[in-house]
């Protein structure tokens, strides 16, 4: 729900919907650039875009390279599963095979749970989510590493037929990455983010992709 192609191949989502107003206020033309998630930091460092906005994890390692903005949505990192699956703790998935996205926050909370990999049968990494999520559901796969965001969205909006178990792998929140360099344009995004959350507008988005305001920006 962060961003993604609808059906009629345009890019929507609520980040997409935020990116906009914010660049509206700003007064500045918003390119939407899709790239491949694992080379992220590359494309940024490169300039072939100025900043990371889609669901993107504060991580300390991220905020070491990066300049973010202050957080505006919580997560965590789920396992999901088929709607039929008897699997409900993470002890049972000893054996098991496990999806979830190449060089994603999903990656780096199941490589701080090193006890839980070691016992999984298989780890295998796709491009993005909705590939993982459409193996899971044809059994290519026995749970999904992803964020709870997307997982919830895909469930209510797209009917999935998966659910999500109620242990989590960590709890995240989502920022803005910028180039360290970049403190003018961070601190203008930021503005327009809080002005936006003082006058209800963050909360109007939210509503219209969640059901309700899950933002946290200032409160």
């Amino acid at each position: 729900p962060m961003g993604f192609r609808d059906e009629n191949n345009e890019l929507a989502g609520f980040d997409v919907d935020v990116a906009t107003e914010v660049c509206k206020r700003l007064g500045i033309k918003l390119v939407l650039q899709p790239i491949i998630w694992l080379t992220k930091e590359q494309e940024l460092d490169a300039g072939k875009v100025d900043c990371l906005w889609n669901g993107f994890t504060m991580t300390p390692e991220r905020i070491e390279k990066l300049l973010f903005t202050v957080p505006y949505m919580k997560n965590r990192q789920v396992l999901v599963v088929k709607s039929d699956s008897a699997l409900s703790k993470l002890k049972d998935f000893e054996g098991k095979k496990l999806a979830l996205q190449a060089g994603s926050s999903a990656a780096d909370a199941l490589n701080a749970s090193a006890d839980f990999k070691a016992k999984l049968k298989q780890v295998i990494e796709f491009d993005e989510n909705l590939t993982a999520l459409m193996d899971l559901e044809t059994g290519g796969v026995d749970v999904l590493l992803m964020d709870e965001v997307v997982a919830n969205y895909n469930i209510q909006a797209k009917k999935a037929d998966v659910k999500v178990l109620d242990e989590s792998l960590a709890t995240e929140d989502y920022g803005i990455g910028f180039r360290k360099a970049d403190n003018a344009l961070m601190t203008k995004v930021q503005e327009t983010l809080m002005a936006m959350a003082k006058d209800g507008k963050l909360a109007e988005i939210s509503e219209k992709w969640f059901g309700k305001d899950v933002t946290i920006v200032g409160k």
